[in-house]
């Protein structure tokens, strides 16, 4: 199939042969009514692919709908989705039609279609399978006749293994998968895309677009892209307003890349497999990592006092933490113990006292996200991008862990 025209219609730049099979995949699907799902990492472009399917159906005269799952808050999802009756809860004050309703005839897009609830996943599942839904507050179930494809960034697989999402729903939703390749298995279109966006803000700002000498061009084509073609246009237009001169070099470039050690963390492993979870994890297991050096640290200055010797003198960079203690016939009636920074291993050949400790991962993870909340003020979004997790999981732990 030539692809050509379909890139040409829908702006879509590359020659990449991973791509062009996504578009490939895209256009034969789309003349039928088969469910769709888009898997990629964040940031790759997979929200062109939904359109490529709509507009090349006999679907096209009709409504396009696209829904951020992720965006929409649990207690109103299913209200956004599927419409509700008035007064089916507070502040219904009207009946209101979902976008299931609305888009009947037509595509609806459901964007991080991992991030819905389960009970939302058991309504999509009816839709898909009987095209029947039924309003909030409502007993009356009505028909809708819509195309759904879905994408994420997550992997479904594993959200599936740890009862995240309905296996029945996924293998619903996967009828025809389409892989969204990123940019980084793409390299080949790295410099033409940037072109494309330096022109393009070039013709935005009214100034001339910026090019890359030699070194520059490789640094360029040999980073990681964590986060894809979104990252890429941001540096292009980051560059293209902040440096006066047209003819970027290496050091200049190098500048405006984080590390990648550092730097942005890629939202997937290239098979469509989300960092979500795995951030998630890897987060408590390195909480109660460190929990352990401190309490290591903390048996030990404890143990030296009950010894009657001094406190050993510790001074890695980076004291961060003062730990008051009660301890009789001291002045005050407490001695105060530095917590040194985390990562040091002090050796000090004292006794070890052992002290009772939870490892529960429920109460870790409460705890930080508590610590989270306080430190960005309650702002969810803040919190949940420190904690390394999407907002709507944030939101699940909150409800989950009653936490005030």
């Amino acid at each position: 199939m030539n692809v050509q025209p379909i890139k040409q219609r829908f702006g879509i730049i590359g020659g990449s042969s991973l791509l062009d099979r996504a578009i490939e995949i895209a256009a034969q699907v789309a003349p039928t009514d088969l469910t769709v799902l888009i898997t990629g990492e964040s940031g790759s472009g997979k929200e062109v692919m939904p359109q490529i399917v709509h507009q090349l159906s006999a679907r096209k005269h009709g409504p396009y709908i696209a829904v951020n799952c992720g965006a929409i808050p649990e207690g109103t999802i299913d209200s956004e989705l599927f419409g509700h009756e008035k007064g089916s809860f507070t502040g219904a004050h009207e009946a209101r039609k979902g976008y299931f309703e609305v888009a009947d005839k037509g595509t609806i897009f459901l964007d991080e279609v991992g991030e819905l609830p389960l009970s939302t996943q058991v309504r999509l599942l009816r839709v898909l399978e009987t095209g029947e839904f039924i309003r909030v507050g409502s007993s009356k179930a009505q028909r809708t006749n819509v195309r759904v494809v879905a994408a994420t960034n997550v992997n479904m697989l594993q959200a599936v293994q740890r009862g995240g999402f309905r296996e029945d729903l996924y293998y619903r939703l996967n009828t025809v998968p389409i892989h969204v390749p990123p940019l980084r298995e793409r390299r080949e279109d790295i410099h033409l895309l940037f072109r494309k966006f330096a022109s393009d803000a070039a013709e935005r700002y009214r100034m001339p677009p910026i090019e890359l000498d030699a070194e520059a061009l490789k640094l360029l084509t040999a980073y990681r892209w964590p986060g894809n073609v979104r990252q890429l246009r941001n540096i292009t237009d980051q560059l293209s307003v902040i440096e006066q001169t047209r003819t970027i070099n290496a050091a200049t470039l190098r500048q405006y890349l984080p590390e990648e050690s550092t730097g942005l963390v890629p939202a997937g492993d290239g098979r469509g497999a989300g960092m979500d979870s795995v951030n998630e994890r890897e987060l408590m297991y390195k909480f109660l990592f460190d929990m352990k050096n401190d309490l290591t640290v903390l048996k030990e200055q404890v143990a030296a006092l009950m010894h009657g010797q001094p406190l050993p003198v510790m001074k890695p960079a980076g004291y961060h933490e003062e730990i008051v203690l009660p301890m009789q016939g001291t002045p005050s009636g407490t001695v105060s113990i530095q917590m040194p920074h985390r990562g040091g291993e002090p050796h000090h050949d004292v006794d070890h006292t052992e002290v009772e400790e939870s490892l529960s991962l429920e109460e870790k993870e409460k705890e930080l996200i508590i610590k989270a909340l306080a430190k960005h003020r309650n702002r969810r979004k803040t919190a949940a991008q420190e904690l390394g997790i999407s907002e709507r999981t944030l939101y699940r732990k909150i409800k989950e862990y009653r936490i005030e």
